[in-house]
Formats: C-alpha cells, structure tokens, sequence
C-alpha cells in the first residue's frame, strides 16, 4: 500500500517509519543524526554547567492545575527552591509546570528540558528564560537529567515517568552512576507497583535483591521530600554540587 492510501494518521506514520530505504539514504540520515546528537549534547552540557545543585521533579503532562498532585508538586518546588536548590524539570504542562511554578514563585532557578513531541508537550512559561532547553532525542534529555540533577523527586506520572524513574534506579542499582536520593511522592499512588515488585520480582522471580527497595523512599508531603534530601546530604556528608 501507499502511504496516500492510508485513513488514519497512525498509520502514515508507520508506513513512513518502515518503508524501504536505499543503503545510500540509510548512511546519509545516520550520519547527519550523528551531529544533531552531538549538538544536543553539547547544548546540554554548556548550559548545564553554569547551573547550580537542582532536584529534578517528574511527573505527568495530564495533571490539571487544580488537581492535588499539581498543588502538592507546587508546594514540593517551593520548598526545594526555599531550602537552596534549584528545580530541573521536563519542561511541558501538567507536574512540570507545578515544579516550575513552585520553583519560580520560591525565587529558585526553574529548568525546563523540553523535549518535542506532536503531542501533549509544550514548554510552560514558568522556566527560566536562559534554562530552557529543547530536545529531539529522549535518550540525550535522560542524560542530562541524570548528569545534572542532585536528586528526583518522582510524582504520580504515566510511562514516561516509570521510565526516568526506573531508568535512574538502574544506573545506581547498577552503580554506573553514584547513589542520590529518590523520592516517590504518593503513598497510595505507587502501592500497587510497590506490592508487585516485593511480591513478584523479589519473592516469586528473585529478579530484583531486597536491598534495592532502598534505592528509593515513599513520601507523602513536601516537608518530607525536603526532610529526604537534606538527610541524605547530611547523611554522606556532601554538599551537593556537579
């Protein structure tokens, strides 16, 4: 079939996805994806470095402003602003604009790495205008979350969300990256998948220690989200920085 003959978007974008290309065009798309990747990178990178310690707040695109995770993501950023760090998130609508809101309201920096999809993600006006970044790539905006942020702060999100959530557990789990604090925020929100990791991957399949239950802390308010990170630093006697 051709693409023309296709009703519906979705499948448009698949045919166009998967249809046959020559080995020429193959190399010569790779090789200019190579230099848009570097460029990301560098980007990244430059504007990162002349930020100071950030907590990074995810969570999803979907929460309206007056829905509670929104006011409590808020909160969240206020504080962590107030305590001495500033607040990275990814940029769009929903949790990420609370982060940056609470950020930018508490006189903290407000980060966005926004990341362009055909949906749902547009930046939010409460980031910085100097900390804003854009991004094509996921895997590029994952690293500079992770390179630069002191701590996640992890609210109630979709499969973006689980993914930068467990994406950060396995770097330390895997200890490709040293340990720091991440916080779930919403006890009841996160108890199913909690009850399935204790009760399916660690006692029925042992895919996963016990131990790796400590990689993360379950919290409910925003005195607590603080409480968390302030102890660990205290803890390891740190001063958070890059």
């Amino acid at each position: 079939m051709r693409l023309k003959d296709f009703d519906n978007d979705e499948d448009k974008v698949i045919q166009d996805k998967l249809k046959q290309k020559t080995w020429n065009e193959i190399r010569t798309n790779d090789s200019w994806a190579i230099f848009k990747i570097m460029s990301e990178f560098v980007n990244g990178y430059e504007t990162m470095a002349r930020i100071g310690p950030c907590v990074t707040i995810f969570g999803s695109a979907r929460i309206k402003p007056d829905e509670k995770y929104y006011l409590l993501a808020e909160k969240i950023a206020y504080k962590i602003s107030k305590a001495g760090y500033g607040v990275i998130t990814g940029g769009g609508p929903g949790i990420m604009e609370a982060g940056n809101k609470g950020a930018h309201l508490g006189g903290g920096t407000s980060v966005g790495l926004n990341i362009e999809l055909p949906f749902e993600q547009h930046y939010n006006p409460y980031i910085d205008k100097d900390k804003n970044l854009n991004f094509d790539y996921f895997f590029v905006r994952k690293v500079i979350f992770v390179k630069y942020s002191q701590g996640f702060v992890v609210m109630p999100g979709g499969f973006g969300t689980l993914d930068e959530m467990f994406e950060a557990l396995t770097l330390i789990q895997t200890k490709k990256i040293g340990k720091f604090p991440i916080i779930l925020v919403g006890s009841s929100f996160w108890a199913g998948l909690i009850d399935w990791i204790k009760t399916v991957l660690i006692e029925q399949e042992k895919t996963v220690n016990i131990e790796d239950l400590n990689l993360f802390k379950i919290v409910d308010t925003e005195d607590e989200v603080v409480e968390a990170l302030d102890s660990f630093y205290k803890k390891y006697n740190l001063s958070p920085n890059f």
